[in-house]
């Protein structure tokens, strides 16, 4: 894949209100996309930047403390208020690495795996009913634009198809 080159004009055969309304949609899609997940992270007086966390340790158990800042790009300070909170309530249990005993690797615990479920139930089901309504071709379509908004190379390369995931690697 080749790095993205920002431009401030729309591609030739998009107008700037085609991108401003794609824009708009992302907006609206995400608004719906976290609106039942948001309402059970109140009730554990929870954010978003758990829910975060949750999922990314739930999609690849053992990870290290370290993998997840990379893949949060955030402060080791706002991610030790959010982590110590689920370690403390029991939805993540922290190991030392095996082979590097400075290593803390997450994973969830069965509390923990249950909050995800509760978390991702409703978007797996609004992607899923998405994705039957417009198709294959469009599904791929869909999937190379989220790509091209991604910035980093190596968050993009996350998702090269054909490449085995974190998760059959361990």
């Amino acid at each position: 894949m080749t790095d993205i080159k920002i431009r401030a004009e729309p591609a030739p055969f998009l107008s700037d209100e085609e991108v401003r309304e794609g824009i708009e949609l992302l907006f609206f899609s995400y608004r719906d996309f976290t609106a039942e997940p948001d309402a059970i992270l109140t009730r554990h007086n929870f954010g978003r930047a758990h829910h975060r966390v949750v999922h990314f340790v739930g999609r690849r158990p053992q990870m290290t403390v370290g993998d997840l800042l990379t893949i949060l790009k955030i402060t080791k300070q706002s991610l030790n208020r959010v982590l110590g909170q689920l370690v403390r309530q029991g939805f993540i249990v922290q190991h030392r690495g095996a082979q590097d005993r400075r290593q803390r690797l997450l994973e969830l615990t069965e509390k923990g795996r249950e909050l995800e479920r509760q978390l991702s139930a409703p978007q797996r089901a609004r992607v899923a009913a998405a994705y039957r309504k417009a198709g294959a071709g469009a599904v791929e379509g869909f999937r190379k634009v989220l790509l091209n908004i991604i910035a980093a190379p190596d968050d993009r390369r996350r998702f090269d198809r054909g490449r085995p995931s974190r998760r059959s690697q361990t």
